[in-house]
């Protein structure tokens, strides 16, 4: 897999990011969500300091995050704990057919 540097705006700032050519997409949305939830923030008049919108826009996409999850009962853990058990098994079936 290729590594690439990827250059991203939020907030009105360049970030260089070190990522695969897979991730790059992915990071690209993510910092234009993470953007837009920090215009809107700066918009509302309420909170003028940059690194506090940054730190509230963090916080809302964090709890949209938890609040999903809670939701749907999504735990990424448990899928990769169910995808190794299915996989296991899978071994075993394919050990037993080559043995018998």
């Amino acid at each position: 897999m290729n590594n690439t540097t990827l250059n991203i705006n939020i907030f009105e700032r360049e970030f260089s990011i070190a990522c695969t050519d897979k991730e790059c997409e992915e990071l690209q949305l993510a910092a234009a969500y993470l953007d837009n939830k920090a215009q809107d923030i700066k918009a509302e008049g309420k909170i003028i300091d940059a690194d506090r919108i940054a730190i509230i826009a963090a916080l809302k996409i964090t709890h949209e995050l938890l609040m999903l999850r809670n939701v749907t009962g999504f735990d990424i853990d448990e899928f990769r704990r169910r995808i190794i058990t299915l996989k296991n098994k899978v071994d075993e079936a394919i050990t037993m057919k080559d043995e018998g």
